[in-house]
């Protein structure tokens, strides 16, 4: 039996079906996956680079929509200036928002995430662990449209949730910097 045939149809006792694109990439199966993967951004033909992100709070802890933590995190996004982060909206338990890299001499991803995420738990007084989730979610947008459209999910979030009437309503959202395609 070849290898080829193995990926695309697999066994039920040897392993998963996965893509051999997935294989080059040695990203496990969908339903084996505990955390999420965390891609690093890519260039396409000179076109802006915008991810959204969910970021979430340590076991679901609805302790973000205050003024002073809303206050915290705009500040270590402030700080942490080598990744720009446009729209935003903090939930009680989680926070959306877009960002781009500013420049080209700039930390990953993931060391960014890190680090403003490590400034907000000190600002606010907290303990490593107690503010934030470990992992968090990202995408990649493609394109303005999908800017739009995901802005428009998120800016409704509030509302979805119960918290006010009308998005304008919430305060704990904003634009630090427009982010353009």
């Amino acid at each position: 039996m070849s290898t080829d045939s193995v990926w695309a149809e697999g066994r039920a006792s040897a392993c998963p079906i996965i893509s051999k694109e997935d294989a080059r990439k040695r990203i496990p199966p969908v339903r084996n996956r505990k955390h999420p993967i965390h891609l690093p951004p890519g260039e396409k033909h000179n076109r802006a680079i915008i991810i959204y992100v969910t970021a979430g709070t340590a076991k679901r802890r609805k302790i973000l929509a205050s003024p002073r933590v809303h206050a915290a995190i705009v500040g270590a996004w402030l700080e942490a200036c080598k990744w720009l982060v446009g729209r935003y909206v903090v939930m009680p338990d989680h926070v959306h928002f877009f960002c781009a890299p500013d420049g080209v001499d700039i930390p990953s991803f993931e060391r960014w995430m890190q680090y403003w995420k490590t400034t907000v738990t000190k600002s606010i007084g907290a303990s490593k662990g107690e503010v934030w989730q470990r992992d968090h979610w990202d995408r990649q947008l493609r394109s303005s449209e999908s800017y739009a459209s995901k802005w428009e999910y998120v800016r409704r979030n509030p509302v979805r949730h119960g918290l006010c009437e009308h998005p304008v309503q919430w305060p704990y959202q904003g634009e630090l910097n427009i982010l353009q395609w």
